[in-house]
């Protein structure tokens, strides 16, 4: 059965929890309402919803770049509700924005070696494993990052933020304008992420392909949970199909 508002997950507590968050941008109106998305060590969380519904405004809200008017975030049990996303960044959690995620005119090896900026150890495993998982940006590490395809660009935003080793990966859209194979090639490498033990929480136009990845899904309509359930059970529930997913 599919839960209303703020079903919390099974088991022990999440390992990156943003509950019950209402806010919106500087003087603005709210455009979460009691929204609460979480997602646990290892697992991949997605956020659907339509057009307008607060997706994105949600993701940001967990990385610290929305004001708060009520709720909390906890990363690993520790609240953050007060840091910036830079002290975010430096406590696990990385960022991969829908648009203006690369640096075009650096070569595909120095927009990896910014994602590095913080870490102050030998970061050469860490280029090996992006490169191992995306080996396509080993082919072209020499060439400036702007004269990438859509799909090679996203590797290189999602390759940046895994430079900093974070405990935590944020993509917003990361399908957004690619073709349909290259987004199942995402969302494949996506999954070789999360069973490495990092947590991913994904924004996606794509619903019906990301709740099929998904350990847990949040559907969100007008800043708040619609349902909230695992992926499978939402692609299974027939008001979820006809209301979201297209029947």
């Amino acid at each position: 059965m599919t839960e209303h508002a703020s079903a919390p997950l099974a088991g022990d507590a999440p390992f990156l929890i943003g509950e019950a968050m209402s806010g919106g941008y500087g003087t603005g109106p709210d455009i979460l309402h009691g929204c609460t998305i979480a997602v646990n060590r290892g697992e991949i969380a997605v956020i659907v919803g339509p057009n307008g519904a607060g997706k994105s405004t949600a993701m940001k809200a967990v990385f610290g770049m929305l004001d708060l008017h009520s709720g909390s975030v906890r990363l690993d049990g520790q609240d953050i509700t007060a840091l910036s996303p830079q002290e975010r960044v430096s406590r696990g959690m990385g960022f991969v924005p829908q648009t203006s995620n690369i640096f075009t005119s650096m070569t595909v090896e120095e927009n990896l070696e910014m994602g590095a900026f913080l870490r102050r150890d030998d970061i050469r495993p860490t280029m090996e494993q992006v490169y191992d998982l995306f080996p396509i940006l080993r082919d072209k590490r020499r060439q400036p990052a702007g004269e990438l395809s859509g799909g090679q660009r996203q590797q290189v935003a999602v390759g940046r933020a895994l430079m900093t080793k974070p405990s935590v990966l944020m993509l917003d859209e990361p399908t957004a304008g690619v073709s349909p194979i290259v987004m199942d090639e995402l969302f494949d490498r996506i999954i070789e992420i999360a069973r490495t033990g990092i947590s991913i929480l994904m924004v996606e136009q794509n619903a019906r392909q990301a709740l099929e990845i998904a350990h847990r899904g949040y559907v969100l309509v007008q800043g708040a949970n619609a349902y909230t359930d695992t992926g499978k059970a939402l692609l299974a529930d027939p008001e979820v199909r006809r209301t979201f997913l297209g029947g």
